[in-house]
């Protein structure tokens, strides 16, 4: 069985756990914030990164600092383990209740070439799902064909 390990990053208080419980499908923490004690600190990052496939990086869109702070998490989590864009989803993570004038975010290079979804579970949840289930997909895909190249580098 093939199994893919994505990692869920970002500025504290962005809504990490909230989308990825979500996306689970466990209620869990869905409508209070609970910090989570796991990923505080920086000395567990290298092992939390081994053997990972991709990176979404999750943060509040209305807050300028969350805008700097994702490239720190980008050069930290996707550049230093070498992997594609392809294998990064920034989650531009609205809040209930937040304004939610945002949909013409710009970002800094390289954040901009990195794919980015809005999400705001109480407007478009499905959406949400539906986008992660696309990038999922994709991440699969290479972990398959990555699979495919080193059967086929044992056979010749």
């Amino acid at each position: 069985m093939l199994k893919a390990k994505i990692l869920f990053v970002g500025p504290s208080e962005s809504g990490k756990s909230v989308l990825a419980n979500f996306l689970s499908e466990s209620t869990e923490g869905i409508s209070s914030y609970v910090p989570t004690q796991g990923v505080r600190f920086e000395t567990c990052w290298p092992a939390l990164m081994k053997d990972s496939h991709g990176v979404v990086i999750v943060f509040n869109p209305e807050l300028p600092s969350h805008l700097k702070e994702i490239e720190m998490w980008y050069s930290c989590f996707v550049q230093q383990q070498q992997l594609l864009d392809s294998q990064c989803l920034l989650i531009a993570h609205h809040k209930p209740g937040s304004a939610g004038d945002t949909e013409n975010l710009s970002l800094a290079s390289p954040l901009n070439k990195l794919k980015l979804i809005h999400s705001s579970l109480e407007e478009d949840p499905e959406d949400v799902c539906m986008e992660f289930v696309k990038y999922f997909k994709s991440i699969i895909n290479l972990l398959n064909e990555s699979r495919d190249r080193e059967e086929m580098s044992i056979i010749t």
